[in-house]
């Protein structure tokens, strides 16, 4: 049953208008991609990206009161299942496509303001909603290199 559900899951994925552009991405596969956009719903009923960030519960909070600053978090409010399903895909893009592995590693390694390992993968679970987004509402294909140059990455280019 287990693998029946899931051959109809991967035929109904490639109906997704642009799939084929998004499983270009390198640890972003039908199963992740399904996920997030059954999560997202309609992608015609979003005007920005920062709509479905703000739906996943990944819209940044900053915990102060009166005087106290406190840090910016993630406020958690929204669709637990997509949130999930960003982070899983931040998780197998970094470890399998080269090209998150560097905004990673620049991410926690950058001299200026270094990320914690969550945090930077975090952001890049956001990148890659942003990627999706764009991809879904325009139709273009992923280019890794337009994304590498998009993000500003001081250290990473240096070293290369």
């Amino acid at each position: 049953q287990l693998s029946e559900t899931e051959s109809i899951l991967h035929r109904k994925c490639r109906e997704i208008p642009h799939a084929e552009n998004i499983l270009e991405i390198n640890g972003v596969g039908e199963n992740i991609l399904a996920g997030i956009v059954a999560g997202m719903g309609d992608i015609d009923r979003f005007d920005d990206v920062k709509e479905i960030q703000k739906l996943s519960g990944m819209g940044l909070v900053a915990c102060s009161s009166g005087k106290h600053k406190g840090e910016t978090k993630i406020s958690h409010r929204g669709r637990k299942r997509l949130r999930y399903w960003l982070f899983q895909a931040a998780k197998s893009a970094v470890s399998h496509a080269e090209e998150f592995k560097k905004i990673h590693a620049y991410y926690t390694t950058r001299a200026e303001n270094p990320l914690k390992k969550m945090q930077s993968l975090i952001v890049i679970a956001c990148k890659i909603l942003r990627i999706i987004y764009t991809i879904l509402k325009t139709g273009t294909k992923y280019n890794p290199e337009k994304m590498l140059k998009d993000i500003k990455l001081r250290a990473v280019s240096a070293a290369a």
